[in-house]
């Protein structure tokens, strides 16, 4: 793999004026600022609807587009909203997305947008030559007429295109300008140097179009209730697992069918972007099944995942230039890493994982091997110096040795740790944005386990601007990653 480095950014967590990161001029000013430091790669988080928790590996969608990313001043200089309309919507803090005001009124907003659309054919080609996003639109004007309950609960008489015309056309639009819009920071992008790669959750929510437009993919009952869900066994991020819920895939009907959901869902994603990261990427090789009445993840146990069939089938969909990126972490077997160098796609190293007392782990930067992306961090984990600050006396002393810092402030060692991992063998060095501004634990963007307070940091236009960008510039060069 060629030495490069990137930065893990989701949208929602750039800077802007209106609740929530967007795919406006904050995020070509980001791509900037990382290019012109060096870097080549962005890594986002999913692109879907959040969850009522505002996590985004939980949607209704494996494909749609989430509204909240739609920049409000595109959408005002093509007149599709007023000026009072845009000033209205701004943010009341730039520091954290607002999450309930987006829910309570962006939707309303979109509406208007939508009824001002003057050449509908457009919107409505565009949807129609996309069935998912068609069923997914569809799919959202039911749950809106039906107060927002799962689909398992609708009624029939409040169940129907044609009921509201208006609402269908105006997640129809929603859709399109989410594409629109995205091509073109995409375009951007690769005219700057940056690839992005975007990430996939192994699941999908029960309470999902995917599933309510595919339920013989997945393994339901009679009642349309799961007979098992996802999750995981008790590790270091929980010590009863990770009950996901997600209803599972029946893995032998996708095999008769060629693995035609996954091939079009594969296939769109590697058009959204230059690579994908792939979550959860064990469950392929064997996967936690819990019971569907199960209290806890404990009550779970593994099963046979698709295995090689279904990688040769993602090998046939990947083409020339595009990235896979195998997330395996966790609870890993002999089995999963042989899957994995089958595969060929890069596995994961994540620094703060390799000081768990394990001398011949993985994650310490001296192993890495140049077919491996390696991170200060992930999403689900502290930021480098929130997780440096908490270490245990024994465990930091330790790390701090391996890393060949003696300065007086022992939380100061976080530029030695980030030196030594873009001096390491790793194909691709990506840090949170969270560790180029070396932030601490209040700024962590998610805790596994953990309902509450997670996926709301945001950044703002200065503190972007507080990056020593000639240190990180001279990083990329010292270290051929430029």
């Amino acid at each position: 793999m060629k030495r490069q480095s990137g930065v893990l950014m989701h949208i929602s967590e750039l800077p802007g004026e209106y609740s929530c990161g967007s795919f406006g001029r904050e995020a070509r000013e980001f791509v900037d600022l990382i290019s012109d430091m060096g870097f080549s790669v962005w890594q986002v988080l999913p692109f879907g609807l959040t969850d009522a928790f505002n996590s985004p590996y939980t949607s209704y969608s494996a494909f749609g587009g989430n509204p909240y990313f739609i920049d409000l001043p595109t959408l005002f200089e093509a007149n599709l909203i007023t000026r009072d309309e845009l000033d209205t919507a701004r943010q009341k803090t730039p520091y954290v997305c607002e999450y309930k005001r987006l829910y309570d009124e962006r939707y309303a907003l979109l509406l208007k947008a939508s009824r001002r659309v003057k050449d509908r054919g457009a919107v409505e080609s565009f949807i129609s030559e996309r069935p998912e996003l068609e069923e997914f639109c569809r799919f959202m004007t039911n749950k809106n007429l039906n107060s927002e309950a799962p689909w398992w609960e609708w009624k029939p008489e409040q169940t129907s295109d044609d009921r509201d015309s208006e609402l269908l056309f105006m997640w129809k639009f929603i859709q399109y300008e989410f594409f629109r819009q995205w091509n073109e920071l995409h375009g951007y992008c690769a005219k700057k140097g940056v690839r992005v790669i975007g990430d996939m959750p192994i699941y999908v929510s029960l309470d999902s179009c995917d599933v309510w437009a595919h339920r013989e993919q997945f393994l339901l009952d009679r009642d349309n209730k799961p007979q098992f869900v996802a999750g995981v066994p008790p590790d270091y991020f929980a010590k009863d697992g990770q009950l996901w819920g997600n209803p599972l895939y029946d893995w032998e009907h996708m095999k008769l069918d060629g693995y035609s959901w996954w091939t079009a869902r594969m296939t769109m994603a590697l058009e959204m972007f230059d690579g994908v990261r792939i979550d959860h990427f064990r469950a392929l090789s064997s996967y936690w099944a819990v019971p569907g009445t199960a209290k806890t993840a404990r009550e779970g146990e593994w099963r046979k995942g698709p295995g090689r069939e279904f990688i040769d089938k993602l090998n046939s969909l990947k083409g020339d230039g595009r990235l896979i990126i195998a997330e395996d972490l966790g609870d890993i077997d002999e089995a999963v890493y042989e899957l994995v160098e089958y595969s060929g796609f890069p596995g994961m190293r994540v620094f703060q994982f390799g000081f768990f007392g394990d001398a011949d782990s993985p994650h310490r930067p001296h192993s890495y091997v140049n077919n491996c992306v390696a991170y200060t961090g992930t999403h689900d984990n502290n930021t480098l110096l929130g997780f440096v600050w908490e270490m245990p006396d024994d465990q930091k002393s330790f790390m701090l040795d391996y890393c060949f810092y003696d300065g007086a402030d022992r939380n100061g060692c976080c530029p030695n740790i980030i030196k030594m991992m873009f001096a390491s063998q790793a194909g691709l060095v990506v840090m949170p944005v969270q560790d180029l501004l070396g932030f601490g634990s209040d700024t962590r963007l998610n805790r596994p386990g953990v309902a509450a307070g997670n996926w709301e940091f945001r950044t703002t236009r200065e503190q972007l601007a507080g990056i020593d960008r000639a240190r990180f510039a001279r990083l990329n060069e010292l270290y051929s990653r430029r």
